[in-house]
């Protein structure tokens, strides 16, 4: 069978560019307004997207507001998917759990229960939290250090996969004529007892429709590399530079193996920011109107500090210095011109593209053409599984992708014109797994 791409959405309400939501056509409540949203799912579903995701956060303040507002408030997530699981029927629908601040158990009961209610289209995100302010919101002092969460996260992970497993398929006879409801001899506790939790089970929900339901995480490091070879379905990086995008593709897909896994069965999805439109000039235009509606006092701080170089002493309209021999400032600078289109670039030109595109995913200017082409080299030189896409505003980001970029991938035959199942699993590509408790019988 010949690999396709997996394209899945992100939701971020005011759009990805931290001014989409000025735009005169921009949604500004796009994170509360449930009309909106449900139109959106619903537009996802009949373009054939994988999924629909929702990230989270654990802190927050209003000096976010002209850097990232789309994920300054909005709403909890599993409340949120579980509405978009009742009005849906076949896309994907993943929820963001930060195993730092939760219970295994609670959370067992959450993924699981949202895989009956949408009849197997459930997944959850794992990550461990990177906003040390998370901490003071739940009645610790400090944030943990990063192996203390990644230890963590990883027998978590295994908690909620065993409660997964505690009622066996057929658990549930429901035999009118006897009046068994349960088989006990199919029902069993989980007796975890591990560094960090004491969990009995069994779970109080039946297993989940997929079995599994399957397993996101995020991130580029050693460690979130090997929490991605060890337990996830798909990974979400970031990465805007094709040759480490594939070098990241090859080490975490050779860590498989590790584990008695295939590289199928991990996709590496990163995430894609496109101003698309019907050619390369109306899309800079596009990505020029964005950048003016930026509030922004030209603080070069931050880029600085990127590249390695004080541009501090320029005014910000000079061109860029010559930064040949520093690979951040080369990088950044190739990012730039691509973007608008010339190798004339200012430092305000540098500043913009660095201030939209600085969380790292790949951000492309430009016609359907040139969108679909990246799209497919990234897919066809393994540096992408398929893509998670960041709109930069709403809802047009999204609709001229669906309208121009989606029809040219199937053309060139690497995305489906339908579903060829009716679960998240079906949708990857991805086997039922057995029950635990199957195998040790056996």
């Amino acid at each position: 069978m010949n690999r396709q791409l997996h394209l899945g959405y992100f939701l971020f309400g005011t759009g990805y560019h931290p001014a989409g939501w000025r735009l005169p056509e921009g949604k500004a409540d796009g994170s509360y307004d449930i009309d909106f949203i449900v139109e959106t799912a619903q537009k996802l579903e009949k373009a054939k997207f994988d999924f629909f995701f929702l990230g989270d956060r654990l802190a927050t303040t209003p000096s976010m507001q002209h850097i990232f507002p789309s994920q300054m408030t909005r709403l909890e997530p599993f409340t949120l998917i579980s509405y978009i699981a009742a009005v849906t029927k076949q896309i994907g629908l993943i929820a963001t759990v930060n195993t730092t601040y939760s219970e295994p158990y609670n959370v067992a009961r959450y993924t699981t229960s949202l895989d009956h209610l949408s009849k197997g289209r459930a997944s959850w995100n794992v990550v461990t939290g990177s906003d040390p302010n998370a901490a003071l919101n739940f009645s610790r002092d400090k944030h943990w250090d990063n192996e203390k969460r990644y230890d963590y996260a990883e027998e978590f992970i295994e908690i909620v996969r065993g409660l997964a497993d505690t009622w066996e398929d057929d658990s549930l006879p429901k035999n009118k004529k006897t009046g068994q409801f349960a088989d006990p001899a199919k029902v069993h506790e989980l007796n975890h007892v591990g560094e960090n939790f004491s969990v009995r089970g069994p779970l109080n929900v039946h297993r989940p429709i997929q079995g599994q339901v399957p397993l996101i995480t995020a991130g580029y490091s050693p460690r979130s590399q090997q929490l991605a070879a060890k337990y996830a379905d798909m990974v979400f990086t970031g990465g805007n530079d094709l040759e480490e995008a594939k070098r990241f593709y090859r080490e975490v897909k050779a860590k498989l193996a590790t584990y008695g896994r295939e590289e199928q069965d991990l996709k590496v999805l990163p995430g894609l920011v496109p101003i698309v439109e019907e050619t390369d000039e109306a899309a800079i235009q596009k990505y020029n109107q964005l950048n003016e509606l930026l509030v922004t006092d030209f603080d070069l701080t931050a880029l600085s500090e990127r590249i390695g170089y004080d541009f501090s002493q320029h005014d910000i309209l000079d061109a860029v210095p010559n930064l040949v021999g520093t690979k951040q400032g080369e990088k950044w600078l190739k990012l730039t011109s691509a973007a608008i289109g010339t190798e004339d670039i200012t430092i305000k030109d540098l500043f913009y593209f660095f201030t939209s595109a600085v969380r790292g995913h790949l951000f492309v200017v430009g016609g359907a053409d040139k969108v679909a082409d990246l799209i497919e080299m990234w897919f066809v030189e393994e540096a992408a599984d398929g893509f998670n896409l960041c709109p930069p505003y709403l809802p047009g980001g999204l609709d001229k992708f669906i309208d121009l970029v989606i029809p040219r991938l199937q053309q060139k035959g690497i995305f489906r014109t339908d579903y060829s199942g009716n679960t998240f699993r079906d949708h990857l590509g991805l086997e039922r797994p057995e029950n635990r408790f199957n195998r040790v019988k056996v």
